[in-house]
């Protein structure tokens, strides 16, 4: 088998485990999974709410992607926290932990929702917004890989885990996984 196709073997077989939770442990096929997460985004829409998109590295550039197609294709609200001027001065003024969840406490209202992208899910940034979006009455969905006990998999309302250990499948099938729920809510709602 040749490298090309082992690697799309690995990441087809990522899809394919994904697990899925809500926010009382119970497991959900991949399926109602994201039927749960277009409901919530036509409830978004509907109320003129913001889904919040945050992420690391390349999970950042996911965020600002998403963020971007959901606003423009989607026709809700929403906005990604990985502007390089407010993560560089919250981290080097304040706190690094603190880079998304200022900007949550300035931006975000009860009713919206926080999307956390984090291929550890252990990503000290990404679990303190998580506890403010908490903290502040937002719906928390995250999307996570590598170990099945990292620490954000079980912190979200809605949580996405994909069981793969190498950086490049996990960040692969959450793109798939994002454009996936966003196309599905285009096609259901729009």
């Amino acid at each position: 088998m040749t490298a090309y196709k082992q690697y799309v073997k690995a990441v087809t077989e990522a899809l394919k485990q994904i697990k899925v939770t809500d926010g009382k442990g119970k497991t959900l096929t991949p399926d109602e999974g994201l039927n749960s997460w277009c409901e919530l985004t036509r409830t978004v829409k509907q109320n003129n709410a913001t889904m919040f998109f945050t992420g690391n590295g390349a999970s950042a550039m996911m965020a600002g992607h998403m963020a971007a197609d959901a606003g423009k294709n989607g026709g809700f609200r929403s906005q990604a926290f990985n502007d390089a001027a407010l993560m560089t001065a919250i981290s080097n003024d304040i706190s690094y932990e603190e880079s998304f969840a200022l900007p949550l406490c300035r931006f975000a209202d009860p009713g919206d929702v926080l999307v956390t992208i984090s291929s550890s899910g252990n990503s000290p940034n990404i679990i303190r917004a998580i506890e403010k979006a908490s903290e502040l009455g937002l719906t928390v969905i995250t999307i996570s890989g590598m170990r099945p006990d990292n620490r954000s998999r079980g912190m979200g309302n809605l949580n996405f885990y994909v069981p793969a250990d190498t950086y490049g499948i996990v960040e692969t099938s959450h793109q798939v996984l994002l454009h996936g729920w966003l196309d599905r809510f285009m096609e259901a709602y729009s």
